[in-house]
């Protein structure tokens, strides 16, 4: 097996932490969220046929999202799923951007925590989602994640200045020196 680099940023340990650590902060304000809205304003009988709305499958099964097969029974619980995880995708801009803070690096936990979530999901209901409702809902979530944890870092960044290497064995023996836009090291 090949040695990574010696100034590289490889760390398995710390990436895979960092997806646990996301994918859990998901789910946690996930289980806050929809609960509480599902039992206010959503069919209470409709809810009991399914489990309730502290049921596990209104967070994993894709179908509850998509209100599949269609009812009229209760045409609301598929909504308030759709708010609840563009309201936690929204959230999840701030945990990107304290836990990851590279915004190079956004894309990808973005899209990693999606590919969790439709691995759980299929996983959980034994189909792949097949919604267009779902598919919209979630692509416009992790979109916003994206944008909106890219814009946070970059802003972050800018505000606490640039770290530069500097380099090894120099006079005052300092390997990393903040760097101000504008100033110059001859």
């Amino acid at each position: 097996m090949a040695k990574p680099p010696p100034n590289s940023n490889w760390d398995p340990l710390l990436l895979i932490s960092q997806i646990v650590s996301m994918q859990t902060l998901h789910y946690l304000t996930l289980s806050l969220l929809v609960p509480p809205l599902l039992d206010l304003f959503a069919e209470p009988k409709a809810l009991e046929y399914h489990g309730g709305a502290s049921s596990v499958g209104m967070i994993m099964d894709w179908r509850q999202m998509a209100s599949y097969p269609p009812t009229t029974e209760d045409p609301t619980r598929g909504w308030l799923i759709a708010f609840c995880w563009i309201l936690t995708s929204l959230l999840d801009t701030a945990y990107l951007t304290f836990l990851i803070r590279r915004p190079r690096l956004i894309l990808d936990f973005a899209l990693t925590l999606l590919f969790n979530h439709l691995v759980l999901t299929t996983y959980y209901a034994a189909r792949v989602p097949s919604s267009g409702f779902w598919w919209a809902v979630v692509g416009v979530g992790t979109l916003g994640m994206v944008v909106g944890a890219e814009q946070l870092c970059v802003r972050r960044e800018m505000r606490e200045g640039l770290e530069v290497e500097v380099g090894q064995g120099g006079e005052d023996g300092v390997l990393l020196e903040e760097m101000e836009l504008g100033e110059r090291r001859d």
